[in-house]
């Protein structure tokens, strides 16, 4: 589905990912681990066309580097910032309707997969999303970005401010995205959950992979948890 080769990426003159490579296949859950700083969100806008890069970028096949943000979010590839970037003074019903690409029609969820998913947004439906408290308002933009019905999701600290309940309501979500044949790009710090949903870990430190492997064989690796994930 997206595969990745030798991207740089840079803020002005500042280099920041060096020779990132890898990829995500269809129905996949991968996990993009490190430390802050390492270079994890930075590679989520690079592929999603918010910071200057160089390197390979395909999705499904097509070269997308270059293009767009808007023309990169409608190729099917769904990108759920850290900073969740809702619209204040929309309601949550409106907010998610925003995140509606062309006709709902053959969608895989609907609002009642949303509201389902987390019946607190059912509550504040006709509230506006700006009042909503900090995990509310994460709720409602990972909601926002499925109702596009993405093939990819890329999710950065999806579980950040989140109650711990709530967040094992987001992995298995998460994990009911892949049943759908979603792909997922998860970046995180909360290694449990990466560790409980992923098929696979990629963890960054200093701009690059690090490490490439199975949850398992990083759970095997107490050199690479010391040095580029305990804090």
């Amino acid at each position: 589905m997206l595969k990745i080769e030798n991207l740089h990426a840079y803020y002005g003159k500042s280099h920041v990912l060096h020779g990132v490579s890898f990829e995500v296949g269809k129905g996949e859950i991968v996990a993009l681990l490190g430390r802050n700083g390492s270079g994890r969100s930075t590679t989520a806008k690079a592929v999603m066309g918010l910071v200057d890069c160089t390197g390979s970028i395909a999705w499904k096949g097509q070269p997308i580097e270059g293009r767009k943000p808007f023309e990169i979010a409608h190729l099917g590839i769904g990108y759920v910032p850290e900073n969740r970037d809702i619209f204040p003074k929309l309601t949550v019903r409106q907010n998610l309707l925003l995140g509606q690409k062309g006709a709902a029609k053959g969608a895989r969820w609907s609002f009642d997969d949303m509201y389902a998913m987390f019946p607190r947004l059912k509550e504040r439906e006709h509230t506006e999303a700006g009042v909503l408290s900090g995990g509310e308002q994460q709720m409602l933009t990972l909601c926002r970005t499925l109702m596009g019905d993405p093939d990819l999701i890329i999710i950065d600290e999806p579980t950040e401010g989140l109650a711990p309940k709530i967040v094992e309501l987001v992995g298995e979500y998460l994990q009911k995205l892949k049943s759908r044949g979603v792909s997922v790009l998860l970046i995180e710090q909360k290694l449990t959950i990466a560790m409980a949903i992923s098929d696979r870990a990629l963890v960054m430190g200093h701009g690059s992979i690090v490490f490439q492997g199975t949850p398992d064989s990083l759970r095997a690796d107490p050199y690479t948890r010391k040095e580029w994930l305990e804090v």
